[in-house]
């Protein structure tokens, strides 16, 4: 066995490194606030703001296929030539179908974009600048793809260690602008970089999986293959993506369209991005398990799977702890920090993202969990509830304390998400039943 091979094998480490990764993936998100919120004015920064979450709206909107060909690619390698000879097994061709489509899902939305920077819709003085940084925050879905491919066959550490490289060095780039590098050539920069690292991984997809130019090309062949057999899947899991997308980044524009105070947006921002970093290292614990995992449920081995699901919940809580004390203690500090002291953060505030905090870790680890073993079906009757609530928090602050209108509609996104993890433990609960 390889040393590579070895290294792949153990959960601990891949663990360790997926952590390293989601630290500076954590370094590079708070490093775009650090530095876009002080080389733009306070409106650019808002409507940087706004771009960031049509960003996340389009990153997420590829319908949840890259957990689709995850789940299936996993099958066909744990089940070897009897899961490919199965009728509806996986096919090489669905690759090339697959960064198609992801492909024309950038060019939909950048054209969006485009038409709203032109007709006014998205007020900046520095369109370019915009639009690089939308396409290099794009270029996360072909790298999503491949990152699960390469997860599906037991490459998760080559990809970690691509994209550490890659955030090391992005990382650098956008503190250069604090230095005066044009903020327009960090950009442009950091999507060559991009760029460089994802073609990489793919040809490594290409060579571990056997594939040949006629797989990628093969788009009747493997359309065919996705129409037939990802439907019913691709439907439940675009309803849930879908649903999932609105209710993480609704907030943004239903908390402009309550107030055209900047304080709400940041403090909501702010969560979002205590959540993103809590959402990460979640990942990161239950991705370092999913080859067991999903060895497990595919095995049928109910007690095994129990154990290791028990041992990602506690993980997970781990770090839920860690970030609470971390807020408690220097939370108004670092949202002073991260924002340029251009607004301030109440204890009220403080807390209720903590228990927002605490819910979203136990609703994160059932979702990757969940998806990994293509329980789509699930997981969307999970997110409807959590879609009304996150629609209606912001509305519904401004009629009922319009003037604590953060804390009120931080409370209301709290509760939303609290009943939502509850109903997830049950889905777990019964996931370990079956």
């Amino acid at each position: 066995m390889s040393r590579l091979a070895r290294l792949e094998g153990s959960a601990r480490f891949l663990a360790l490194v997926k952590l390293a990764n989601v630290g500076l993936v954590l370094i590079w998100g708070f490093a775009v606030t650090f530095v876009f919120v002080r080389v733009l004015p306070i409106a650019e920064f808002q409507a940087f703001l706004l771009l960031v979450a049509f960003g996340n709206f389009t990153i997420s909107a590829e319908f949840g296929l890259t957990s689709i060909i995850y789940a299936r690619l996993r099958r066909h390698w744990l089940g070897g030539e009897e899961e490919a000879e199965r009728d509806g097994g996986f096919r090489l061709e669905e690759m090339g179908v697959l960064f198609l489509f992801l492909g024309l899902l950038v060019v939909g939305p950048t054209a969006i974009l485009l038409v709203a920077l032109v007709g006014g819709w998205l007020t900046t003085g520095m369109p370019l600048l915009f639009l690089l940084f939308f396409l290099s925050a794009c270029l996360n879905l072909p790298a999503l793809l491949a990152k699960r491919a390469l997860a599906a066959v037991d490459g998760n550490f080559l990809w970690e260690g691509l994209d550490c490289a890659r955030r090391v060095v992005t990382i650098g780039l956008l503190l250069a602008m604090l230095a005066g590098l044009d903020p327009r050539l960090s950009v442009a920069l950091q999507l060559a970089v991009s760029v460089g690292v994802t073609g990489y991984a793919i040809v490594h997809v290409h060579r571990r999986l056997a594939m040949t130019r006629r797989h990628w090309l093969a788009f009747r062949v493997g359309g065919g293959h996705v129409r037939a057999h990802y439907l019913r899947d691709i439907g439940s899991s675009a309803a849930f993506t879908v649903s999932d997308i609105i209710a993480y980044n609704a907030p943004y524009f239903t908390i402009a369209l309550a107030t055209s105070d900047a304080r709400p947006m940041l403090v909501f921002d702010f969560f979002f991005k205590m959540s993103r970093a809590l959402s990460m290292l979640v990942r990161a614990t239950v991705e370092a398990a999913l080859p067991r995992i999903t060895r497990a449920f595919h095995a049928g081995d109910t007690a095994r799977l129990r154990q290791l699901l028990g041992r990602a919940l506690m993980a997970a809580m781990l770090f839920a702890i860690g970030l609470s004390a971390l807020l408690l203690l220097a939370g108004d500090r670092l949202f002073a920090i991260l924002f340029d002291a251009r607004a301030t953060i109440d204890r009220a505030d403080i807390l209720l993202i903590l228990l927002a905090l605490a819910a979203l870790t136990l609703l994160s680890v059932s979702v990757y969990v969940q998806a990994a073993l293509g329980r789509f079906g699930e997981l969307l009757a999970r997110s409807l509830p959590f879609l009304a609530g996150s629609l209606a928090s912001a509305p519904l602050a401004l009629l009922l304390w319009p003037a604590r209108f953060d804390v009120a509609f931080l409370g209301l996104y709290a509760l939303t998400l609290l009943g939502v993890a509850l109903l997830h433990l049950l889905s777990l609960r019964r996931l370990v039943r079956v």
